[in-house]
């Protein structure tokens, strides 16, 4: 049944739905249009006028946002009114002399008119169209002086729309013109949206050309009642924009004249008054690029804007021209925001686009938009017309005008973003995925804010850590070891953190979130933690380490350290044990303290803790179960100590880091000088400590001990690690060569070298290589592949596969016999490098010297060692020292003089042919692989900016020199050349020597102005040496010739029967022996003097000295002669070994401290010349033989040089160019360097004559004057190492043509070889023992 009735229902509606559609079918069918009421054709005016949206866009009233006068926020409609503005402007571009636009708008009569006094409209009759030019123009369709698209024209007039446009659409259109050419002036008028036209009036005109347009606008047609005032200011700034884009035109309006006169007062209607995010007013940064191009910029705060103008047209969306000038503003402005982005956000060119502000007024020919209203213009770049290059000054305005700032302030809040997104964490009871954090059980927990997390420095230091926990519990202490030393996060890119996964964990185990403000102490409950403790080593590093947590703290947080949030803990650095005493010490400044008051300090035993490493878990327990000792709270006290941590951390505080360890260094020395202690922290009594003594009492430690790893000595030019190699080679005395992986080890066990194995083994090689760039002169032998010129030494072999050894002349640069003037330091009781040595030249000049340490860096070039020999021997003869510029063993290049302490470096090139060059030289410390890469691989391949410049290059070098043979097209070698091969090639690079920083002789970092400084403070410490020297001498040798007199004296009493010794006791032998005027030991006591005055010297723990000498006379060294002593041979030999030293000791006396030091150069010399000679025999072994038969059928070895690998004879030099440019932008670096860069050093280091330094002086490397069948004895004081000895004349092809090089630039000077000359015979005087 209920079936039955559902389908009875829905037939009943399907048939009604079928009744009411035959009706509506009928009603239709009755009212059906007829074809030609559906199909219709209008005219092109009935069609304008009725779908105008497809000549001028909308016709209603819609609302935007533009710039008017006054006016923001404003209702417009494309109405088309600025047609007859847009023509007057265009009519500048056809008529030079139009001065004056005239415009008035009357809102009450609703009429608008423009007038121009540029050319009139032809006042003709056209003779095809059989009308007058203006009312051909002016009231017929289609019509145009715009249609000759071969005529280049920069006129805003396309299709011929535009002023009939504006006719259709008024209710009154009138156009008056006189033409001066024709002597007529032509008057008319349409009315009723050009439906109909009245007469032209044409009367005769002898005045001045002009047209005038004056219309009705028909307001019902954009729905519109009046001209109201949103419309009014839309035109008034239609005016303006025509005032400001036609240049040298006036433009009046309503009667007065436009406070515009050109682009640039135009832009300022736009900026005036608004002010940047900072409060300053925008700066505008404008130029006119040419006739056709003005470009204004500044930033903006609202995303991309732009005002555009093309031929007048207010191109409102922008299009082509804008993009063409932002394209380059953007890529020169993402190049400086990527060199100032240190928050490591990558900024792409849209990005930076959103702060461009950019007015663009173009003249572009024959300009195509993408619809009549002409607001977005599409024509290609290359259709332009013209270019719109924009000029490095602006560029660097750009950079400078707010819009990079503004850049980098977006970067920091996007980057500051994404550390809150990422890095900040919220409390949890849990941690997961930090497996080595041993979290405390109540972290996290209603108990959280008395939680301490324990930071170790390592995994060993956790375990000691976790070993203390068994005292103290795990519930309230979690321990997290750290991986080294934290990041630098207040210069480090927001990437860098994001990135660091430490940084990251102690985040979500404290968990902090970044840039909340702790201040009030209830926000502490939403930590995991309430404390930090640090832990770590109680040496440099470790104090490093604290000062790194606690400046994470302190730029993310600062509120949290006023609640002492973080503490220390301190273990022992030192411990004296004696039974069952035992006394820790947490300085070594405490520990010298104590041994001073200790008299028998030597009885007891002292044990050095290293690192936390040394204790055990006995000792750890200890450390816990005294916990209030150990524990050190850092107390905030206000802003002393906020300026203390960013002292030692910020990089804008460099200059102010020079001062802080200026004066702490200062404070050292005269502490030394007065026997003054050192400052320590951690007395007995110690509980708190606040920041600003952290930082300025054991922080500048580590700070001054980077610097001591980083910087050499003036003394002997070795950092530290330098210096423990060369004492251990020294110690070893190896006769043999020796592995430098064994000699690493053998270091850090002799010297107590406490840091990695690798760099260790890096500095062992780096003292070895020899090749172009390196040392000059180096101290311990390659034995093996110590890596070359190709990638400058980075291919080193393994340190397991080579050997090296003492250089021979490393013995005669430090002397063995000084080492007894040393002060030798002692590491944990064992004597170890000295503190440094004293070469007899400064080897930091020989090898030059690189590093950075806090605050300081250091920079000296090479130097050449015989210039400095000469000047050294200048000296001693008390003249002044000769400039000299810097010089690199085996370089060929040049090496030219900028200005003060700057030099200019360039490789060797020859031109070969009109498309072949020849590179044979590249720049100091230009390494041939990368060269190769950076430099001739690009020309070869180009880019899509640049095409290539080269065709091929052929390489024929060595692992000792440079040959590149490089082909290009002969116009390419032309243009090269013009410009410079040295400059396009990149064969030049500057050397700068304004940062010659030094630790002097007292341990003083110290800046030296010139290379003179440098070489004068080492001859005064190194003379004062050579008088210690002689002193020395003169004890030891006196010493040695009275043991000897007094063993002859004894041996010859005895054969006389003077004295008798048998059956006498000890006793009784020492009495008589005294009594008959014998001296005790000589030797021995005069060892024993020395011993007692370097400790009271140095103050050093002498308990393993040998001490253990009986009291009173020593004798042994005549009782324990043996018998054959009386013999009569033995006699003669010890009276002749009296006799010698005797001779030695008065031949010592004779001479002066100069003399000694002058024998010593001599010997250096000789012995330079003898190890170069020796390099150039295996260089000229490595040659290639040949096998030439001989006169009687035997084969002869023959020497010969591969060609291929030597310069070409036939090329043609290119000599660098030192410009007049070059010198003054050098003067200008200098200058602004000064400026900036503070001055440490006194008045009195600026006493060098600059003219001296000035001097337009050049390294050039000698040459032979031609091939030579006698081998000539070489200049020792020549730079020519390349010099073809072994080559005669008969070797060379007789029928090859032999064009010799320009050689007059390698001539050596006159006044040098005499001066070098006259020093040899000194030299050679002094070793044959004559006075000269």
């Amino acid at each position: 049944y209920t079936e039955s009735s559902s389908c009875s229902k829905r037939t009943s509606k399907i048939l009604k739905t079928f009744a009411n559609y035959s009706e509506a079918v009928k009603k239709e069918s009755s009212k059906k249009m007829s074809v030609e009421r559906i199909y219709q054709k209008k005219t092109q005016l009935e069609h304008i006028l009725l779908r105008p949206d497809t000549y001028i866009g909308k016709s209603a009233i819609f609302k935007n946002d533009i710039w008017i006068i006054n006016i923001c926020d404003i209702s417009c409609s494309n109405i088309g009114f600025c047609v007859p503005s847009v023509n007057a402007a265009d009519n500048k571009q056809r008529d030079k002399n139009m001065t004056t636009i005239k415009i008035t708008i009357d809102p009450e009569s609703n009429t608008i008119a423009v007038w121009n006094n540029g050319k009139g409209i032809p006042v003709v009759e056209h003779k095809d169209e059989k009308m007058f030019v203006p009312a051909l123009i002016f009231g017929h369709l289609l019509t145009s002086s715009n249609y000759n698209d071969n005529e280049k024209k920069v006129t805003g007039g396309r299709n011929g729309y535009g002023a009939k446009l504006c006719n259709i659409f008024s209710t009154k259109f009138t156009v008056e013109t006189a033409c001066k050419e024709y002597k007529r002036s032509f008057k008319q008028t349409w009315q009723d949206n050009m439906g109909k036209t009245s007469e032209a009036k044409i009367k005769y005109f002898d005045g001045e050309d002009y047209t005038c347009v004056t219309f009705q606008p028909d307001l019902a047609k954009f729905k519109m009642e009046k001209l109201d005032k949103d419309i009014v200011a839309l035109l008034t700034r239609r005016a303006y924009d025509v005032a400001g884009s036609c240049r040298g035109v006036k433009v009046m309006l309503n009667g007065k004249k436009l406070p515009v006169n050109g682009f640039r007062s135009y832009v300022d209607l736009y900026v005036k008054d608004k002010l940047d995010e900072t409060g300053v007013t925008l700066k505008v940064v404008n130029e006119t690029v040419n006739e056709r191009w003005e470009v204004c910029l500044t930033m903006s705060e609202k995303g991309f804007q732009q005002i555009s103008f093309v031929n007048s047209i207010a191109t409102t969306k922008g299009g082509r021209h804008v993009d063409y000038v932002v394209d380059q503003i953007v890529a020169k402005l993402i190049e400086v925001v990527k060199k100032k982005n240190k928050a490591g956000v990558s900024v792409k060119p849209f990005q930076v686009k959103n702060h461009v502000w950019v007015f663009v007024n173009a003249l572009i020919e024959n300009p195509t938009f993408d619809s009549q209203t002409k607001e977005n213009m599409t024509l290609q770049t290359k259709s332009f017309g013209s270019k719109c290059v924009l000029s490095e000054k602006f560029v660097r305005a750009a950079t400078n005008c707010g819009i990079v700032e503004s850049i980098l302030n977006w970067v920091k809040f996007k980057a500051q973003t994404q550390l809150n997104k990422k890095c900040s964490s919220v409390k949890h009871s849990k941690i997961k995925g930090i497996p080595k954090l041993d979290d405390a059980n109540d972290a996290g927990g209603k108990h959280s804010s008395e939680c301490t997390l324990i930071l170790t420095e390592g995994d060993s230091a956790k375990s000691l850590a976790v070993s203390g926990l068994g005292v103290i519990g795990r519930d309230r202490y979690g321990v997290f070891p750290l991986r080294g030393k934290m990041l630098n996060v207040r210069e480090a890119t927001h990437k860098q953190i994001m990135e660091n996964a430490e940084i990251n964990n102690i985040i979500k185990i404290v968990g902090l979130q970044y840039k909340k403000s702790y201040d009030d102490p209830d926000s502490l409950k939403s930590l995991r933690y309430g404390k930090i403790m640090i832990m770590t080593d109680q040496d440099q590093d470790g104090s490093h380490i604290k000062g790194l947590i606690i400046n994470f703290f302190h730029h993310n947080w600062p509120s949290l350290l006023k609640h002492t949030f973080l503490e220390e803990f301190i273990t022992p650095i030192v411990k004296a044990s004696k039974n069952k005493q035992e006394v820790s010490f947490y300085s070594i400044p405490e520990f010298e303290e104590w041994k001073k008051h200790t008299e028998n300090y030597k009885t007891w035993h002292i044990k050095y803790y290293k690192g936390l490493g040394t204790s055990t878990s006995k000792e750890a327990k200890e450390y816990f179960a005294d916990m209030e000792r150990h524990r050190i709270m850092f107390k905030y006290n206000g802003t002393e100590d906020d300026a203390a941590i960013t002292l030692a951390f910020s990089k804008k505080k460099t200059d102010d880091r020079k001062e802080w360890l200026t004066n702490f260094m200062e404070d050292r020395r005269q502490r030394r000088m007065h026997g003054l202690p050192e400052q320590f922290l951690y007395g007995t009594s110690t509980r708190h400590l606040s920041y600003n003594d952290f930082i300025n009492k054991e922080l500048i430690l580590f700070s001054n001990s980077d610097n001591e790893r980083s910087i050499p000595s003036l003394v002997d030019g070795l950092k530290p690690g330098q210096r423990k190699v060369l004492f251990t080679c020294m110690k070893r005395n190896d006769k043999r060569e020796v592995k430098v992986a064994q000699l690493a080890g053998s270091v850090a066990e002799m010297s107590a070298y406490h840091h990695g194995e690798v760099s260790l083994m890096m500095t062992i090689v780096n003292l070895a290589q020899n090749f172009v760039g390196s040392n000059n002169i180096n101290i311990l032998q390659p034995l093996g592949q110590f890596g070359t010129r190709i990638n400058g030494g980075k291919d080193a072999a393994s340190p397991r596969y080579i050997f090296t050894m003492l250089s021979p002349l490393a013995k005669l640069l430090f002397p063995a016999v000084d080492s007894s003037l040393l002060k030798f330091l002692y590491d944990d009781n064992q004597k170890v490098e000295p503190e440094w040595y004293i070469p007899i030249i400064p080897m930091v000049l020989v090898n030059g010297a690189e590093g950075i340490g806090t605050g300081w860096a250091c920079k000296i070039p090479n130097y050449d060692s015989r210039e400095i020999v000469n000047n050294i021997n200048r000296m001693l003869n008390h003249q002044d020292p000769l400039p000299m510029l810097p010089s690199y063993k085996n370089f060929k290049g040049a090496i030219n003089v900028l200005g003060q302490n700057q030099y200019l470096v360039s490789g060797e090139v020859s031109v070969l042919d009109k498309n072949t060059i020849e590179i044979t030289e590249l720049p100091v410390r230009t390494w041939t692989q990368a060269y190769k890469e950076s430099v001739l691989e690009p020309m070869l391949q180009g880019t899509d900016k640049t095409p290539p410049l080269i065709n091929d290059y052929k390489e024929y070098h060595t692992d000792s020199t440079v040959k590149f043979v490089v082909r290009m097209t002969e116009e390419k070698l032309a243009q090269a050349e013009a410009a410079g091969l040295h400059k396009v090639f990149k064969l030049q690079s500057s050397l700068t020597c304004n940062s010659m920083v030094l630790f002097d002789h007292m341990g003083c970092l110290k800046r030296y102005e010139s290379v003179q400084d440098i070489l004068k403070e080492f001859f005064e410490l190194r003379l004062h040496y050579y008088k210690l020297r002689k002193d020395w001498l003169v004890g030891s040798l006196g010493a040695e010739a009275a043991k000897l007199s007094n063993q002859a004296r004894f041996v010859l009493e005895k054969i006389e029967g003077k004295i008798s010794i048998e059956n006498k006791s000890k006793r009784d032998l020492i009495r008589m022996l005294v009594q008959r005027g014998y001296e005790s030991d000589p030797v021995a006591a005069w060892n024993k003097a020395q011993e007692k005055v370097c400790e009271e010297t140095l103050m050093i723990d002498t308990a393993l000295l040998d001490s253990g000498s009986s009291s009173g006379p020593n004798f042994n060294y005549i009782l324990n002669m043996p018998l054959w002593c009386l013999t009569k041979e033995k006699v003669e030999e010890l009276l002749k070994q009296r006799d010698l030293k005797k001779a030695e000791l008065n031949e010592l006396q004779r001479k002066n401290s100069e003399d000694l030091w002058r024998e010593d150069l001599a010997v250096f010399i000789e012995e330079l010349d003898r190890v170069e000679e020796q390099e150039k025999e295996s260089v000229s072994s490595g040659k290639a033989v040949k096998l030439v038969k001989g006169k009687v059928g035997k084969p002869k070895v023959k020497k010969m040089h591969l060609e291929e690998t030597l310069p070409s004879p036939f090329g043609r030099r290119i000599e660098p160019q030192v410009t007049l440019a070059m010198k003054a932008d050098a003067s200008k670096k200098l200058t602004k360097k000064k400026k900036v860069t503070m001055s440490v050093c006194e008045d009195e280091t600026k006493s060098i004559s600059v003219n001296k330094c000035s001097a337009p002086r050049q390294r050039k490397p000698a040459a032979p004057k031609g091939p030579a069948k006698k081998v000539k004895k070489r200049n020792p004081w020549s730079d020519d190492d390349e010099v073809d000895n072994d080559r005669s004349d008969n070797e060379l092809d007789e029928n090859e043509p032999v064009i010799p090089r320009d050689t007059s630039y390698r001539r050596a000077s006159g006044v040098c070889a005499s001066i070098n000359t006259s020093v040899l015979l000194m030299f050679s005087s002094f070793k044959s023992g004559l006075v000269i």
